[in-house]
């Protein structure tokens, strides 16, 4: 049934799975838009964390939706078996925490120089820390929220192209900005 399913394309069907998940996904996105309004104080104190937090928030959901869509176009074509042993699931996962690596050190590295230009008195070495350690642990939740998106929505039947990115994206938000004003906080409160 689950294999049969995903084959065919109906539009009725992807709303009734789609509209009520949509519903939810508005309601827990809203904790992230709560979080970022707590810190208020903290982001105008220290407006270069105001730069970070799109690119933050932006670059994880791009980051969970990249696997994603490579693990549902796998599923698709029949070359995943959701093994813990599968050698390209595994290849996927570091090539998602590389680049996550990569982006959140440009951004720390980027946040410096921008907080240098005005006159910020962060160092590099704390821009970094909370990049990197909010931005890796953003891409592991990235990495654990697609793998298990992508998995049941296939034991369930729907097709992880209806519900992976959404659901992947707005969990990636909302722990995103969580994540990233809690280490900020750590770090300079």
């Amino acid at each position: 049934m689950a294999g049969a399913e995903l084959g065919t394309w109906n539009a009725h069907r992807i709303v009734r799975h789609m509209f009520p998940l949509l519903l939810i996904l508005c309601t827990v996105v809203l904790w992230a838009g709560i979080t970022l309004e707590e810190a208020g104080a903290l982001l105008e104190e220290y407006g270069v964390l105001a730069v970070m937090v799109p690119t933050m928030v932006g670059a994880g959901g791009n980051l969970g939706t990249i696997l994603s869509s490579r693990l549902t176009t796998r599923l698709h074509l029949g070359t995943t078996e959701f093994d813990p042993y599968d050698r390209m699931l595994w290849v996927n996962v570091s090539a998602i925490l590389a680049l996550a690596a990569t982006i959140f050190t440009a951004l720390g590295v980027g946040a410096w120089l921008l907080g240098f230009a005005i006159g910020s008195t962060i160092r590099l070495s704390t821009l970094l820390t909370i990049s990197l350690v909010s931005g890796l642990s953003v891409a592991v939740i990235a990495v654990v929220f697609s793998v298990l998106t992508t998995y049941g929505s296939y034991r369930l039947g729907i097709d992880p192209d209806d519900t992976t990115i959404p659901i992947v994206t707005n969990v990636v938000d909302v722990f995103g900005m969580i994540i990233f004003i809690g280490v900020s906080r750590l770090l300079l409160g």
